[in-house]
Formats: C-alpha cells, structure tokens, sequence
C-alpha cells in the first residue's frame, strides 16, 4: 500500500475574495427560425416576469422568452481579505 503526502503551499499574498454579478442583456431568440428567417424582437434587457425562486422568474416580462435566450454578462469583483488574530 502506498502513502499519500500532501503538500501545502503558503502564500505571502493575502487571500481573495471574487463576487460575481450575473445580468441578462438583449434577447438573441431567433423568432423567425421556424420560417427559415432570421429576426430577434428588439428586447434590449431581461426583465423576470415573476419573484425570485418561482418559475415565472425566468420568463421575460418584455419578450416572453426564457431567460437562457438573453445574452448573459458576468461581472467579476475581487477584493483582498485580511484576517486579523
């Protein structure tokens, strides 16, 4: 039987934290797809149709589309944390 050995690597940087934002922007559904077009309704921003954690939240107030058909941008925020002991 072979031993494990594990290895801990300390860093002199202090330890991040990453807070991500997740919005929704203008619908890209291809309305048109089913007559061999091409045309998205001009829905500029994801609006939830309903609360948070129900299932009309992910349906858009605007163009009633899923919100998987809306361009997703992530907003990534990093901040040093220190602990003081």
């Amino acid at each position: 039987m072979r031993k494990r050995q594990v290895v801990v690597r300390r860093s002199e940087e202090p330890p991040t934290r990453s807070v991500r934002n997740v919005k929704y922007g203008e619908c890209q559904k291809n309305h048109a797809a089913n007559v061999g077009g091409y045309a998205v309704d001009g829905c500029r921003e994801f609006m939830a149709s309903g609360d948070e954690g129900t299932g009309s939240a992910l349906t858009c107030a605007a163009c009633g589309c899923h919100r998987n058909f809306h361009k997703r941008e992530v907003e990534t925020e990093t901040s040093n944390v220190w602990f003081h002991g």
